[in-house]
């Protein structure tokens, strides 16, 4: 079974989950047998840049073999996209590739839950407000990539957690 991980880089197992399937820029494919790890490589997001037509993105992680789509969000025609394709979504999920795995692999996580994408966003100038989706072209690249940082933040986080209760036991 391949599992497909929209992830902020290209790490493969050590790459870092991106909030929202469609514009991260890479994939992280896992293919896995039972509960061991065959195969792991990272393709890139071919609609990164310009999000592609609704349907475009659930294609081409078809086209990937996929049959699971793992992201921390999505919107409701995605996931319906996917159900199309008979591609299970799972949404909500954060930190590291090989740490969801290993919690999907255990049965703890299932289930998507579309996430609202279609609230105004403020632009920083006085006097213009954009359309909703639309900043400037810098202050997006910025907010990418703290976006990218905060989730590594996170995935860091969860892993000094992880071992802090393994010391526990």
């Amino acid at each position: 079974m391949i599992l497909a991980f929209s992830t902020d880089d290209n790490s493969g197992l050590e790459a870092v989950l991106s909030h929202h399937f469609g514009r991260c820029p890479y994939y992280t494919l896992v293919d896995v047998q039972g509960a061991e790890i065959k195969d792991v490589r990272s393709a890139p997001n071919p609609f990164y840049d310009d999000h592609g037509e609704p349907g475009e993105v659930p294609s081409f992680i078809r086209s990937q073999g996929a049959q699971v789509i793992i992201a921390g969000g999505m919107g409701p025609r995605a996931i319906s996209f996917f159900e199309q394709f008979g591609i299970q979504a799972i949404t909500g999920a954060s930190g590291r590739v090989k740490d969801v795995v290993e919690v999907y692999l255990k049965g703890s996580l299932a289930g998507a839950e579309p996430c609202n994408e279609s609230e105004d966003t403020v632009s920083s100038h006085p006097g213009k407000t954009p359309l909703p989706g639309q900043l400037e072209g810098d202050e997006m690249s910025r907010l990418k990539e703290e976006m990218a940082a905060l989730r590594r933040h996170l995935a860091e986080a969860q892993d000094n957690i992880a071992r802090l209760e393994r010391k526990k036991r």
